[in-house]
């Protein structure tokens, strides 16, 4: 038996939110980029993320107690873009009657 459109359709749905889920946290804003969602903001936000893991490597052996921190930040930003974007693609739940 062959999927139906709406099976196609919601697969695909599927498989990009997956795919900006797993984006948004390596690189926050690609998410938003692939779910053609916030683009400006996603634009902005990977110039902003560009920036900030210069200065995390910049700091990385000068003040390791301050990278930690950041690092631990930053880790904590990603996943609030991944669940952001994730939330953002959440299904249409169809009213069965």
């Amino acid at each position: 038996m062959r999927p139906t459109t709406t099976a196609k359709t919601r697969e695909g749905t599927v498989q990009r939110r997956t795919v900006a889920t797993i984006a948004n946290f390596f690189f926050p804003g690609l998410g938003y980029l692939i779910a053609g969602i916030k683009q400006t903001l996603a634009v902005l936000w990977l110039i902003g993320v560009i920036g900030l893991t210069i200065v995390e490597f910049g700091i990385r052996e000068s003040e390791p107690t301050l990278y930690w921190m950041m690092f631990a930040s930053v880790l904590l930003m990603n996943v609030a873009f991944a669940v952001d974007v994730y939330r953002s693609l959440e299904p249409a739940t169809a009213d069965v009657a």
